[in-house]
């Protein structure tokens, strides 16, 4: 890389840095240390693994690369207004979704479509971590609480629990668990989508009909994954008491979580392999009597 490209990438990071240190200041001492955003140094650490792996790209000669300027500015000029607004006035979704078209605007600015391409699935990453309005996440998380607490409700009365369920309150044996938010909210949905497509983006394979259906998949995967954490924290507290149900083994029914989500993933896709492997054999044709 030419000392000027040096020069203008270190100057380029050193703005990003001056303009975001403050928003991920705050999302640290605030959003991140809730249950809802705990994700969020999570898909930092991510965004900056990806960018990592393809660091090569930043050697290629610029001479090379066909610059898009106005479609930067377009990009960029909507970002820091963004950033303006939200910074100004605590919104969060203005302030930390505004690095999306900042980034992408350099990316444009600086290296073109090319850059574009390259980096497109760290910047749609970082769509995971922008908090979303009160308003969507109480519409949408009180239907799915609801539906992964009768699922719960069902299977376990199924098998001969003493269990009962009002709303998302579920009564088993002499205890009462409330699903809350974080057990089987928009935000887990989220983090469990984010991990699907990340292991698709690790995959990388050729196969249309895989990535798009694994995708679709992961919705009712992440369904699946809730019932099965609601499920194991109302048998822990069943078993071994209520003080068990809400302290360490909580936290581990979280991780169980993305543990049976992962598995859940690699099956689905092993099973949608050997499908697609099974259409595009050849069926042998029948021999000709002669």
């Amino acid at each position: 890389m030419k000392k000027s490209s040096l020069a203008i990438l270190v100057l380029v990071i050193a703005g990003l840095l001056a303009l975001y240190i403050p928003t991920y200041s705050s999302l640290a001492t605030k959003l991140w240390s809730t249950d809802e955003q705990a994700h969020g140094p999570i898909i930092i650490l991510v965004v900056a693994y990806l960018i990592w792996l393809r660091r090569d790209f930043f050697t290629d000669p610029w001479q090379n690369i066909k610059r898009k300027p106005l479609l930067g500015f377009l990009c960029i000029i909507p970002g820091l207004l963004f950033y303006v607004l939200g910074r100004s006035q605590d919104i969060w979704l203005f302030d930390v979704g505004s690095q999306i078209p900042v980034l992408l605007g350099l990316l444009l600015l600086l290296y073109g479509t090319r850059g574009a391409k390259t980096f497109w699935f760290p910047l749609f990453f970082l769509f995971f971590m922008i908090p979303l309005p009160g308003a969507i996440i109480d519409a949408v998380t009180m239907p799915m609480k609801i539906s992964v607490s009768y699922v719960a409700e069902y299977i376990l009365y199924g098998i001969g629990y003493p269990i009962a369920r009002s709303g998302v309150i579920l009564q088993i044996g002499q205890y009462q668990l409330l699903v809350a938010d974080a057990c089987a909210g928009l935000h887990t949905l989220m983090s469990l989508e984010a991990l699907g497509l990340l292991y698709l983006n690790i995959v990388r394979s050729d196969s249309v009909f895989r990535n798009v259906t694994l995708a679709i998949l992961i919705v009712p995967i992440s369904f699946t994954a809730n019932v099965i954490r609601v499920m194991t924290l109302t048998l822990i507290t069943y078993y071994f008491g209520d003080a068990a149900g809400q302290g360490f083994m909580h936290g581990f029914a979280g991780m169980l979580l993305f543990v049976v989500a992962l598995i859940l993933i690699l099956w689905v896709d092993t099973f949608l392999s050997f499908l697609e492997r099974k259409w595009r054999t050849p069926k042998s044709q029948p021999g000709i009597a002669k």
